[in-house]
């Protein structure tokens, strides 16, 4: 029965290669999108394991091999043409992508020929790894390149191919300013191709985005762009069929089509696959338009006020673990005390204790220069996997609120939902869809039954010279940080340039006012710095230079290295915290050693790390009085295991957060659905 799923699987795999490429069209309609598909368990069962034991046929090494020979044995005739031979070249290529499709002796040749400009436009010529990346993204996959490989350079391969074709390319990564960086960077090859690029970024006008989607391949973050689909769908959904909007346009002076942002959802490239797809899943997308919130701001106040009069244990307690906060019988005989006098919703038992329950949560589980940042007078969130600020994310059921209550700052008041998704339902909406990472192969289990993504690990252009040191734990947290900046006084002496990393924007100034009163000069790159980021990367890997940032997942900017610090053995990464993810571990020692460079890593870790704290108090309390004189655990194996199974069960706490909003997203689906409304 298996061998059968594992054929009926090729052969629909054959049948969509068969199909018309992605666009706007008879095929798709005006607005292509993949409707939503109900598997049986069954089915999903038999993906599963028919995904874990076959291979995917753009893992094929000798296909590979077959493929970039077909590639560079194009290079020697491409050389020798003019400038207006390789137009007509290129035009000949394009004819040929649009009306044969992406076979893979025509994808060679296409290949061949993006390569070719980019060389004379750019003066970098792809390298195989490049070509193989490319060639598993444009089959619909996700290429595990490693940190320093060039993925910005390799997505223009299956960009510019799928472009030359006709599908309208959504090129997806993680903030506005990658965005601008890269469509800058590449267009010039775009361009020698004869096609159009746009970017979209925070705060552009609806004119200028509909502009920049309109163009061949548009440069956008994944959030300003399932955004801009739920405003397409806020218009979509007052038609019933795609006949009814079709004959819409015949009569009305500005019709519906004219007011649509995107071509539909044809084909999307997502870098940075595993933060997108993974850790930024857990949040939905909500679009909302501001409320009255008179009253709401005083209920907020007076929630702030009552928690703050109920006292630790005794009325409440903390599970650091599930990050949750219970009252006792106690707390709450005692909240109806405090309450006795107070009006509205104050004299209901249960909104009550929720309120109050909401409002010991922003006082004790949400810590400033952890999970959110005060700039001017206002709370910012801080990703915890990128370390960056989410200027437009703000928490849900009056978190927020009461958060900037806490910290003095004027209320921003609640919002109405006007449409919401989740980027598990968002992506799969996607005719084709492809991305690229350096960290996919932890989570591929979960790309495959989620997403429907086969992860292919790419080689590396040169072999990898990087070393991985054995972790170290201590005790408290006193001596870790003694230990750090013995490390970094001591490689620092070697001439090595050095990145540190924290896991927090606290954590971070911490440890830059130690190297201050050590006398080291040295740099910080955390939330509060975001707009000098690149400058800061960018000085990173010079000699003796000392960098402390927070999580490095995503920053897009390759830490170069002079001579000199080559010679004294290249860039030396530490790590001060375990992540919430083993990916982000790797994010970060994968700044060092990239392409064949010398590089070492190593993690200095403490059984008083939040991390762990969280998960065993108790159990670090005893093994932290087996040491020896420097406080360093024993036995080290113990340890590494407690931080390994502390991260795992991260992970899961986070893979059953992203399942329960799929879940709810099925479940809301099958509601609205019922009631002719599918958002």
């Amino acid at each position: 029965m298996l061998n059968a799923v594992i054929k009926s699987r090729m052969t629909l795999a054959a049948a969509e290669a068969r199909e018309p490429l992605p666009h706007p069209g008879v095929y798709y309609g005006a607005y292509p999108f993949r409707p939503e598909q109900d598997k049986a368990w069954l089915e999903e069962w038999f993906a599963g394991i028919t995904r874990r034991v076959s291979k995917p046929q753009a893992a094929d090494k000798k296909q590979w091999h077959r493929f970039t020979q077909r590639v560079a044995a194009m290079d020697g005739p491409l050389s020798k043409l003019s400038e207006r031979g390789l137009d007509n070249w290129i035009l000949d290529i394009k004819r040929k992508l649009r009306h044969k499709g992406l076979s893979e002796e025509i994808t060679a040749r296409a290949f061949a020929t993006i390569r070719e400009v980019a060389g004379r436009e750019l003066g970098m010529k792809h390298f195989d790894s490049q070509l193989i990346g490319g060639w598993v993204m444009l089959q619909g996959m996700i290429a595990e390149m490693q940190t320093g490989e060039g993925k910005t350079l390799t997505a223009t391969l299956p960009a510019s191919c799928a472009a030359m074709a006709g599908m309208p390319v959504h090129v997806v990564t993680v903030n506005d300013y990658l965005v601008e960086r890269d469509a800058k960077l590449m267009q010039p090859v775009y361009q020698r191709l004869g096609l159009t690029v746009g970017c979209v970024i925070e705060g552009m006008e609806q004119d200028e985005r509909k502009h920049a989607y309109n163009c061949d391949i548009t440069y956008c973050t994944s959030k300003q762009l399932a955004f801009d689909y739920l405003r397409d769908r806020l218009i979509l959904k007052k038609f019933h069929s795609s006949l009814e909007f079709k004959l819409e346009s015949l009569y009305s002076s500005k019709p519906a089509s004219e007011q649509l942002l995107l071509r539909g959802l044809n084909y999307a490239i997502v870098d940075e696959a595993d933060s997108v797809f993974i850790d930024e899943a857990r949040t939905p997308l909500i679009l909302s338009c501001k409320t009255d919130n008179t009253q709401q701001e005083a209920v907020h106040r007076e929630a702030i006020w009552l928690a703050r009069q109920l006292k630790a244990e005794k009325d409440y307690s903390i599970d650091q673990k599930a990050r949750r906060v219970e009252l006792t019988q106690y707390g709450k005989d005692n909240l109806t005390e405090l309450a006795d006098l107070m009006s509205g919703v104050w004299k209901g038992v249960r909104r009550r204790n929720a309120l109050v329950q909401q409002a010991l949560t922003a006082l004790h589980l949400y810590d400033r220069d952890v999970h959110y940042m005060v700039d001017d007078s206002k709370i910012y969130i801080i990703d915890e996997n990128t370390g960056r600020t989410m200027p437009d994310r703000s928490w849900e059921a009056g978190l927020h609120q009461m958060i900037e209550e806490k910290e003095g700052c004027e209320q921003t008041g609640q919002t109405e939902t006007l449409a919401r998704i989740s980027y598990q339902t968002f992506f799969k909406r996607y005719i084709r869809l492809s991305g690229m990472t350096g960290t996919a192969q932890e989570v591929r289990t979960e790309l495959g039954k989620v997403y429907g993504l086969d992860c292919v690990a790419v080689p590396t252009n040169k072999p990898v010279q990087r070393i991985i040191r054995p972790e170290i734990i201590y005790a408290n947290s006193d001596a870790k940080w003694r230990a750090i900046i013995d490390s970094i006084q001591r490689e620092h002496a070697l001439g090595r340039p050095l990145l540190v990393g924290t896991r927090t924007v606290k954590d971070s100034e911490l440890l830059s006012e130690m190297l201050t009163n050590g006398g080291l000069q040295h740099q910080v790159l955390n939330a509060k710095q975001d707009k000098e980021e690149a400058d800061i990367v960018a000085r990173a890997g010079q000699q003796g230079q000392i960098t402390v940032a927070t999580n490095m997942a995503g920053r897009g900017t390759d830490i170069k290295l002079d001579a000199t610090s080559l010679e004294a053995g290249g860039l030396h990464v530490i790590g001060c915290e375990k992540n919430i993810s083993a990916r982000i571990d790797r994010q970060l020692a994968g700044r060092c050693g990239r392409q064949g460079d010398p590089g070492s890593y190593e993690a200095i870790l403490s059984l008083e790390d939040d991390f762990i704290v969280q998960r065993f108090a108790g159990f670090a309390k005893v093994m932290a009085t087996v040491t020896d004189g420097t406080l360093v655990v024993r036995p080290q194996w113990l340890g590494r295991r407690l931080m390994a199974v502390a991260q795992t069960m991260s992970e899961y706490s986070h893979r059953q957060i992203r399942n329960a909003m799929m879940k709810v997203d099925k479940k809301r689906e099958a509601m609205l659905a019922f009631s002719g409304n599918s958002e």
